[in-house]
């Protein structure tokens, strides 16, 4: 398991210049729409001080952190859904991702063309929902009508086609006005009746606002204007300076990109604060596994069980799962060694029943 993410926006909004910062692995980025062709996808550590810090009070062979997928979509274009652009090839990328980021220009520049020719976060974010929406309205139309003719079959088809059929109305009212699924109030046996349907508008959204160097420290009107959409979506805004990004990921040393953000004023990167953002929005968390072969860190959800949790390394673990134990990366610091925390009768044996902690060290015991 793992944070996996689309990028979408319209053309020249940015998105393969964060892109590329992101992965470091430069995608194809020019001032002209539709220079992404194909999707890009590029894994990202997650970064986390106390993998560094358990690897220093446990030395080990090898250090792995948690990955990040960023899926980097062509720019949508209005008409998208129904084949303008290139856009279209690529809304089946983003059905499998877990969150949408969704960058929006924040920053004027008269030498990169603005596919409408103004700077209109408004307008840019509605043209992206509505394509959006009328890609999954298409995908709900042909459900109702498959659900419809099913329930002429039998008693059971017609059963459940009465569960249904309402829902899949409510939805194609509603993506027909541009709403997304999100923002139709669904529970949670209606998402899960509808989760095979990979429906891009369920998925939840993190706005990107990219900006000019000027904007760092002090917000533009732009950026103000997608913060109180987002407010209202209930969605997460992390302000970023592409420009900046591109120089931090140029720097070939930790040092020189912590001395670079401190001459920026900056406490941490914007792409930093993306991924933790991606975290919270999907209710994530990490676990430590910790010896002298391996330390690594391991993302589940936030409520998982300890069998779940040992799944997420292998489903032998989940299946055999007997024990787990456990101590917290915060005893591991205050006596320096597990085995100190062992002789301070802070680790413990834990049952199937166990929520997980975010910042557990565990060790699982299963039998195959």
């Amino acid at each position: 398991m793992g944070l996996n993410c689309g990028i979408v926006g319209l053309p020249n909004v940015g998105k393969s210049t964060i892109f590329s910062a992101l992965s470091s692995a430069p995608a194809e980025a020019a001032n002209y729409p539709f220079c992404t062709i194909d999707p890009n996808v590029g894994m990202v550590s997650v970064p986390d001080e106390r993998l560094d810090t358990i690897t220093e009070l446990i030395p080990t062979r090898r250090v792995i952190p948690a990955t990040v997928e960023f899926v980097d979509i062509a720019g949508l274009v209005a008409g998208a859904s129904k084949g303008e652009g290139l856009g279209n090839r690529f809304l089946a990328s983003i059905r499998e991702v877990g969150v949408l980021i969704h960058v929006v220009r924040c920053f004027e520049d008269p030498d990169i063309t603005h596919v409408s020719g103004k700077i209109d976060p408004a307008g840019d974010i509605e043209t992206i929902d509505i394509e959006l929406a009328l890609a999954d309205l298409e995908t709900v139309e042909k459900r109702l009508a498959k659900t419809s003719k099913s329930s002429r079959v039998d008693k059971e088809a017609a059963k459940a086609a009465a569960v249904m059929l309402p829902l899949l109305e409510k939805m194609k009212s509603g993506l027909s006005e541009g709403q997304g699924v999100r923002t139709l109030g669904l529970d949670e046996d209606e998402l899960a009746l509808i989760a095979d349907m990979h429906l891009i508008t369920t998925k939840p959204v993190i706005y990107v606002c990219n900006v000019d160097e000027s904007a760092i420290h002090e917000e533009n009107e732009y950026v103000a204007t997608v913060r109180k959409i987002a407010q209202v979506q209930g969605s997460e805004v992390v302000v970023i300076c592409g420009k900046i990004e591109a120089e931090i990921a140029s720097l070939e040393s930790e040092e020189e990109r912590r001395e670079f953000l401190e001459a920026e004023g900056l406490t941490e990167s914007g792409l930093n604060a993306l991924i933790h953002s991606g975290y919270r929005t999907l209710g994530l968390r990490t676990y430590f596994t910790a010896g002298e072969d391996e330390n690594r860190a391991w993302t589940f959800h936030a409520g998982d069980k300890a069998p779940q949790a040992a799944g997420v390394i292998h489903t032998d673990f989940e299946k055999g799962f007997i024990k787990a134990e456990v101590y917290s990366f915060e005893d591991l610091v205050t006596y320096g060694s597990e085995q100190k925390v062992k002789e301070n009768g802070r680790l413990r044996l834990e049952g199937k029943q166990y929520e997980v902690a975010d910042g557990d060290i565990m060790h699982f015991r299963f039998n195959v």
